[in-house]
């Protein structure tokens, strides 16, 4: 399944990906202007999805005495690669198997040995599940860095759009955090309607607060912080969302 993420979503990707250990939700909330449950509901939600798949430590292996970390690059019967990266995973110092999308060298597998002979070994096993090694290596240094583009720009400061679904007809989703000293803070989205900050063609459709997701009413009480769905039947000026603080 193909997972939509948005704006707060990435930079929460961003930072664990950066330093996950070190990544604090109140950090990220405040730079995204949210609450810390909201970052938490969503690292939650993005990992029931599948998007965030675990918390993998990085490690030196070169750095323990006498161990040394190989690239293999193996080929693998397209019908069968799936199963016998499976395989290769139990193979003991194998520590990483990725599929690529090609015919032959489609497995690369990183091993870690306490010394040649147990490289020696790792190869001797992946030959014998059925893989052929196409090539092999060892890995002097590897480097990490975040996806750059989930990570901060260099914007003015303020809320901004978080997300943005164009549909047919003209008509727009769109989701934004509502600002400190918006406009529409502290009205409920009837009051907000009745006093022309909210437009007939516009509707709350959301409201996620601390963590939780709120069916909007028309006594709901819009807060500051809240990341608000509004869709709207035609196209969004580019003033019309200033009453929420949102640029």
């Amino acid at each position: 399944m193909v997972s939509r993420i948005d704006e707060i979503d990435k930079r929460i990707l961003y930072y664990l990906a950066k330093d996950a250990r070190n990544t604090a939700a109140p950090e990220i909330a405040d730079e995204m202007e949210v609450t810390p449950a909201t970052i938490r509901n969503r690292i939650r939600q993005l990992e029931e999805e599948g998007v965030l798949r675990g918390y993998l430590a990085d490690i030196d292996y070169k750095s323990i005495e006498g161990h040394v970390t190989y690239q293999f690059s193996c080929t693998a019967p397209i019908p069968e690669r799936d199963r016998l990266a499976q395989a290769a995973l139990e193979v003991s110092g194998v520590v990483t198997v990725r599929e690529l999308m090609t015919g032959n060298a489609n497995l690369a597998i990183t091993a870690v040995g306490s010394d040649t002979n147990d490289i020696g070994r790792i190869a001797g096993e992946l030959s014998d599940i059925g893989l052929d090694i196409e090539d092999e290596s060892v890995i002097e240094k590897e480097y990490h860095r975040p996806y750059d583009p989930f990570g901060p720009e260099d914007a003015p400061k303020g809320p901004s759009l978080t997300d943005f679904m164009g549909l047919a007809g003209g008509a727009e989703v769109v989701e934004f955090t509502v600002s400190e000293g918006a406009e529409v803070a502290g009205l409920t989205i009837e009051e907000a309607v009745d006093e022309g900050l909210l437009a007939d063609e516009m509707l709350v459709v959301g409201v996620e607060r601390d963590g939780d997701v709120i069916t909007p009413k028309g006594e709901t009480v819009i807060e500051a912080g809240d990341v608000i769905s509004l869709f709207s039947k035609t196209g969004l000026e580019k003033d019309a969302l200033e009453v929420f603080g949102t640029r």
